[in-house]
């Protein structure tokens, strides 16, 4: 009956996925269709809607909607600006600069807001006709932005990590993931940064003009309220003043305060930030509470351990699990948005991960990383789409110089997977895990 759940489970998904049915509804369908199988009409229904309630029946997920309201906040409020503005003055004055402050601001926009999607549109439509202006391909300039702004995905505070640390059942903390994203983001952005380095150097792009110390110091003075951000919310989190939630509540108040005070958030715009934070959260929990509803049903049916031990007999070499892991991953984000393919694949290769020695915190890193490569290619692509719109620029031109940079995020996956300490060092030095 288990063989025949896991079969019944996944071909209906696929099935309803490749007809175009909206993720959430083919997850909801799925698990129904398992649940008849093994009960009534009547119960399996029932029983889909008390997991889907039972699901978001958790306070952690406060978390979610408090951040998404403050990445619109920071969006509209000139935290962007500033940050580009100080990246510029920092390394603008190198070869192909302007692409490396791309990635710098896109690292510290999506770190501030939780959102990549946030960050590619605030730094692209700021960048893209800057660095057009001064020689730079506009495919060039939307594909180091669309891949840059993955860097908040992995750099706290990010929803995927929260979302993340429900789905893995409390074996990995909200804290520990927040920390131990840090490492992983500033690689990837250095990876980015690599391949910006042997480009510039190829096509001979132009360089802004250094910046005396003087503008240096008004760049950061202005900056510095943004940067403080971070350091309230990760830094009360770590030192257990606050919990995540709280944390996400207080970025809301302080984000409000930067637009205010830089005077580009006005009354009138507080109802429409409200509307869109709305909306883009009522789709988050929809895919969460389906999402869970499925999780349910994987434990009901006892898929993860089915599937651990089909996976741990047939190949005993863990090197060749975590690869096949990564490559089942990096198929499964180019056709599924992040967070049901969190909610859905982590009760599936967690605990094979964990069978093999992996710590389910450094698996966070590996899972979000695969995803996050995963918005950035087609079919479903969040992130390109969303990049390639803000630039005006077809998706099919962004492809090309996009590779090179995808290979690059792919390399630090391999890394993070087989190097513990990178994920693993800063959750044990600051005692957040054995």
């Amino acid at each position: 009956m288990e063989l025949i759940s896991v079969l019944v489970l996944f071909v209906s998904f696929a099935f309803l996925l490749l007809y175009g049915v909206p993720v959430a509804y083919s997850i909801g369908i799925s698990t129904t269709l398992v649940l008849i199988i093994n009960m009534a009409f009547n119960p399996s229904v029932t029983t889909v809607a008390q997991r889907m309630t039972t699901g978001i029946d958790n306070f952690a997920l406060l978390a979610i909607p408090f951040f998404i309201l403050a990445g619109e906040l920071m969006n509209r409020g000139g935290v962007a600006n500033r940050l580009i503005a100080l990246a510029k003055s920092l390394i603008g004055s190198l070869p192909g600069g302007l692409a490396y402050v791309n990635i710098i601001s896109a690292m510290l926009f999506g770190a501030i807001s939780g959102s990549a999607i946030a960050a590619a549109s605030a730094i692209g439509s700021t960048l893209t006709d800057k660095m057009e202006k001064e020689g730079y391909p506009r495919q060039f300039s939307a594909a180091v932005n669309i891949s840059s702004s993955t860097t908040g995905l992995l750099i706290p505070p990010s929803n995927v990590l929260i979302i993340f640390a429900l789905a893995s059942g409390g074996t990995a903390s909200v804290a520990a993931l927040f920390v131990a994203g840090y490492i992983p983001g500033i690689l990837v952005g250095l990876a980015l940064m690599i391949m910006v380095y042997f480009y510039a150097k190829k096509k001979k792009l132009p360089k802004a003009d250094r910046v005396g110390f003087k503008q240096l110091f008004i760049h950061f003075k202005e900056a510095f309220l943004s940067l403080t951000l971070l350091v309230i919310v990760v830094g009360g989190i770590v030192a257990g003043i606050f919990t995540a939630t709280e944390a996400a509540a207080i970025a809301v108040v302080y984000a409000a305060f930067l637009g205010f005070l830089n005077k580009e958030l006005r009354i009138r715009d507080i109802r429409g930030i409200l509307l869109k934070s709305a909306k883009t959260t009522a789709i988050v929990m929809f895919l969460i509470a389906t999402s869970m509803a499925m999780s349910w049903v994987f434990s009901f049916e006892g898929i993860p351990q089915l599937l651990t031990g089909l996976m741990v007999d047939s190949v005993s070499n863990p090197i060749l699990i975590f690869l096949l892991i990564n490559i089942i991953l990096l198929i499964v984000g180019t056709f599924m948005d992040m967070t049901p393919a969190v909610l859905i694949f982590t009760p599936i290769f967690l605990p094979v991960a964990m069978a093999l020695g992996m710590h389910p915190v450094q698996f966070g890193m590996v899972i979000v990383l695969n995803l996050c490569i995963g918005v950035c290619t087609p079919p479903v692509g969040t992130l390109l789409f969303v990049g390639s719109g803000v630039a005006q620029v077809p998706v099919g031109k962004v492809i090309k110089p996009l590779i090179p940079l995808l290979l690059a995020m792919v390399l630090v996956l391999f890394l993070i997977t087989y190097f513990s300490g990178i994920s693993l060092w800063l959750p044990q030095f600051f005692g957040l895990i054995d």
